[in-house]
């Protein structure tokens, strides 16, 4: 077995639903990204990281495919992105990653669903699966799954122009760090909510096989329900073409209208996987409170 700090890859599925007319919470599958077929209509970066300042370049889907940092695994059908772990780097040069986006944009009355199975973690590591609208900060942004360094629980959060807050939340989760989604305030941290699940996150995660990630982008509120591997609903491991997100329970992070007007924040959005390294805030003012060195050393 590969360690997780070396493994540097993403193992993942991820399905699509749109809101259907029996009720508000439910919902009918319209895309499915899964095994031989996962990497079919999405765009790879194919730049280096000028959005977050990691040191990683994003290499193309040729590239990708050629260097084995993009594949679907025929043993288990996983869908693998990865970071190049096998070269020797010349200092001040970046390492390849991989970031892709999905051709298709998905507005609100939408819920999307990632299976991932492993991400990896340690210091300088920064995976993320999130979303965001084609112009920014306009159309919103939507973190779902994200990390850094030797954290142990994820971190959920979204991203807009001024004016959309965190009020009245019903969610699981107590740890909120901040209510303002605007951009514009407190140096683009957003509204943030941390799972109290330490195997949201980290080697927790990756000791019990990942689990599943529920995004919701209903006009009532968006939501985020996290499930470890033995607890994701049946209605999801079955892969059920209609799901009813009222079956969930109180999601673990809860966004509601009373305090952010969805359909005016949220346009529809692109979905992205990406890992990268060091970078704003691997690399920020938390690096030092778990890690030494220095980041890109490291």
């Amino acid at each position: 077995m590969v360690s997780a700090h070396s493994m540097m890859a993403t193992a993942l599925a991820c399905l699509v639903f749109s809101v259907a007319p029996v009720t508000a919470t439910s919902y009918s599958m319209v895309k499915e990204y899964y095994g031989s077929t996962f990497f079919n209509d999405w765009t790879f970066y194919n730049n280096y990281d000028n959005l977050t300042n990691g040191d990683v370049t994003y290499v193309s889907a040729q590239n990708a495919t050629a260097d084995q940092l993009a594949y679907v695994d025929t043993s288990t059908n996983h869908a693998i992105i990865k970071v190049d772990n096998t070269s020797t780097v010349v200092w001040d040069n970046k390492r390849n990653s991989v970031r892709i986006a999905s051709d298709d944009a998905f507005g609100v009355g939408s819920l999307w669903v990632a299976d991932i199975y492993h991400a990896p973690y340690g210091c300088s590591v920064w995976p993320a699966w999130w979303s965001q609208a084609a112009l920014w900060p306009q159309g919103g942004e939507i973190d779902t799954f994200e990390g850094i360094n030797t954290n142990t629980q994820n971190q959920m959060s979204l991203h807009t122009e001024t004016g959309c807050t965190a009020v009245s939340q019903n969610q699981t989760s107590t740890l909120v760090a901040s209510t303002n989604c605007s951009y514009a305030a407190n140096e683009d941290q957003g509204c943030i909510v941390t799972d109290p699940a330490t195997t949201s996150y980290g080697a927790g995660l990756a000791s019990s096989e990942g689990g599943a990630f529920v995004t919701e982008m209903a006009s009532t509120g968006i939501s985020i329900w996290y499930f470890t591997r033995s607890e994701i609903p049946s209605s999801l491991s079955s892969n059920e073409s209609t799901i009813d997100t009222s079956t969930f329970g109180i999601p673990v992070a809860n966004w509601p209208s009373t305090g952010c007007n969805i359909t005016e924040f949220f346009q529809p959005q692109t979905l992205i996987f990406d890992i990268t390294l060091c970078g704003d805030w691997a690399d920020g003012a938390t690096w030092n409170d778990t890690c030494s060195g220095i980041c890109y050393n490291n």
